[in-house]
């Protein structure tokens, strides 16, 4: 397993930032996060991110400055959140080197596929290959390969596979996994939990699908 993704949340709202950092880290990177700008720029120096999740609007050094003083970095990626709508206020951050924007209210899940894309473009490494056993997950290719042979997965099967590779040997409950693979304002049941388990199960063979293991009365978890 490569080294994880270093990620900086710079928000000065408490809930924003418990939010995000915990959802980064259940999602296996490593998160730091400052509560104002000129805390941003200081642990940016000592930590090294590989992106930064950015607020725009924050009292005393606000996003904008801070992208601007980041942009000397190209290998960084800088993701902006605000509650700005407008156009101009987009185009600035855009202009200033961000390599993304996502209006407050977001999903987190399309926070997770703009970083993706963002890191995919920079050619960072962390997000590129994911490994339990013969199993193996190419993020960028967002390819599935089991003892050298390439999984037919849909996009579902994939993101649970992805979910479940993250976090080896836990167990997950069938709504944490609705929660975190089909978003929480998913409106289906937990059966689809079930019959996507099942046809991932059909696909990795009879001789792995025991990776994929059922704990009884509690939920599903991976096993390499």
């Amino acid at each position: 397993m490569q080294q994880p993704v270093k990620v900086l949340v710079v928000d000065d709202e408490l809930l924003i930032r418990q939010f995000l950092t915990t959802g980064l880290r259940y999602e296996g990177y490593e998160v730091l996060e400052a509560r104002d700008g000129s805390e941003a720029l200081t642990l940016a120096a000592h930590f090294q991110p590989d992106i930064v999740i950015l607020d725009l609007v924050m009292p005393g050094t606000d996003g904008y400055e801070v992208c601007r003083r980041l942009r000397g970095r190209p290998d960084l990626g800088i993701v902006m959140l605000t509650a700005k709508d407008e156009l101009h206020d987009r185009v600035r951050g855009l202009d200033l080197g961000a390599d993304d924007y996502l209006v407050k209210p977001f999903e987190f899940d399309e926070l997770l596929s703009r970083m993706r894309a963002t890191l995919r473009r920079l050619n960072k490494p962390g997000l590129q290959t994911l490994v339990a056993g013969p199993l193996s997950l190419d993020e960028a290719r967002h390819e599935a390969r089991l003892d050298g042979r390439t999984l037919d997965l849909t996009p579902r099967e994939f993101d649970l596979l992805r979910f479940l590779i993250r976090h080896p040997q836990q167990v997950f409950s069938r709504q944490v996994i609705l929660d975190r693979v089909w978003g929480a304002d998913f409106l289906g049941g937990e059966g689809n939990v079930d019959v996507c388990v099942a046809s991932l199960r059909s696909k990795l063979g009879p001789e792995h699908r025991s990776m994929v293991q059922t704990v009884r009365s509690v939920g599903f978890r991976l096993s390499s």
